[in-house]
């Protein structure tokens, strides 16, 4: 009786010994185990060579989106061509060659004209940050995923950035003075805006970014059309012609777009989602920023060190471009209910904002002429001696 007795006391102690050692192991703090962290990899490619400023910002959005995720996302991102063509790119990443990439809207055109309107659509007094405006407040966003995942029926997401500052007329051997030198001649540009210059008689040729110097230096093309001062400095458009003609109605509000699977992306966590979209609109502000600083130093420097002739282009050409448009809208809304759809809603943002800029932002060349261009004063001429004639001793 007395040995059971003792085993039932050694029971009880072992007892409360596991529960006072259990109530102080949770009094310690949790530890958890780097490795129990999974790292999600997406491959993207880009529809720019890497010497482009749009595929360094391309790179600094996958850099913004690792540092945010914290290690759990990581961007593996491939220059232009890597994997596939550059407009290739949407069909890549729809059928799940690619997770991902970064280009622009009128790359897709030869898919579905209404693409274009994305980026190269009718000059309705837009630029790009009211295009922008349009697309995450004005219903724009809406259209595209309709146009892209319901018309077209694509497994791909979307998430535009970047406003481009208006785009040049384009590198010419010989400055243009009015639109009727555009018959006949061999033009490289891309989306709707080939239907305007065809429309002003120019021979279209659509390519690439990454191969236009070299068609131009070949003589494939005459003329040509890119971007920005950076990026065409940098793909070494100076060193093929010497002439730019800056401002255009072709190309006045195009923006980035950011392209990922809608399979893949919906398969992340949501927090991961909201990184990737909130990463886009950071990058948007970035870029904006960088391009006032890059574009601005190789403008002044295409001109003093290259000798690039960079000229406003004339009004008579601004004239038949809008005149153009009138011809591209009439024919392309023709039996296309989508078309029509997107402009419309184009129309009415643009009725309804565009005068609201016009109004009330001041025109900031009076200023910018006052403490900069200020004529230079005629020199001072020496006051005439009126003072009496001292008298002699």
């Amino acid at each position: 009786m007395e040995n059971d007795n003792k085993k039932i006391s050694r029971r009880k102690a072992l007892k409360a010994a596991v529960v006072a050692g259990g109530a102080a192991l949770m009094g310690l703090p949790k530890v958890r185990h780097a490795s129990a962290q999974q790292t999600i990899s997406l491959k993207m490619q880009s529809t720019w060579p890497t010497k482009d400023i749009f595929h360094d910002i391309f790179v600094a959005w996958g850099k913004k989106v690792e540092e945010m995720a914290g290690g759990r996302l990581k961007i593996d991102i491939l220059p232009s061509g890597s994997v596939v063509p550059a407009f290739s790119l949407m069909d890549a990443i729809h059928s799940g060659t690619l997770d991902g990439g970064h280009g622009v809207a009128a790359y897709w055109f030869g898919k579905n004209v209404g693409t274009s309107l994305f980026g190269t659509g009718p000059a309705f007094g837009f630029d790009a940050e009211v295009l922008l405006g349009w697309i995450y407040h004005g219903g724009g966003q809406e259209l595209y995923n309709e146009l892209i995942q319901q018309i077209l029926k694509l497994d791909v997401v979307s998430f535009f950035h970047g406003p481009m500052p208006t785009q040049p007329l384009g590198w010419f051997k010989t400055p243009i003075t009015r639109p009727e030198q555009f018959k006949g001649m061999k033009y490289r540009t891309v989306g709707l805006s080939a239907d305007l210059f065809k429309a002003m008689g120019a021979s279209v040729v659509i390519l690439p970014g990454g191969e236009i110097v070299a068609a131009l230096d070949r003589n494939l093309i005459d003329a040509a059309e890119f971007n920005n001062p950076t990026s065409d400095r940098m793909l070494g458009f100076p060193d093929v012609r010497k002439v730019m003609r800056a401002q255009s109605y072709h190309q006045p509000m195009e923006c980035l777009e950011l392209l990922i699977s809608k399979k893949k992306y919906e398969a992340l966590p949501k927090d991961l989602q909201s990184i990737i979209k909130y990463a886009a609109m950071a990058e948007s502000a970035d870029f904006t920023w960088k391009m006032m600083d890059r574009n601005s130093v190789d403008l002044e420097e295409m001109k003093t060190k290259q000798k690039v002739q960079v000229v406003k282009t004339p009004k008579s050409v601004l004239e038949a471009q809008l005149k153009a448009w009138d011809t591209v809208i009439a024919e392309k809304s023709k039996d296309n209910p989508f078309f029509v759809k997107v402009l419309e809603s184009q129309k009415k943002w643009a009725a309804r904002v565009v005068p609201l800029r016009q109004e009330i932002v001041v025109d900031q060349e009076l200023a910018y002429n006052h403490f900069f261009k200020k004529a230079a004063a005629p020199a001072a001429k020496p006051a005439a001696n009126t003072a009496p004639a001292e008298k002699k001793s």
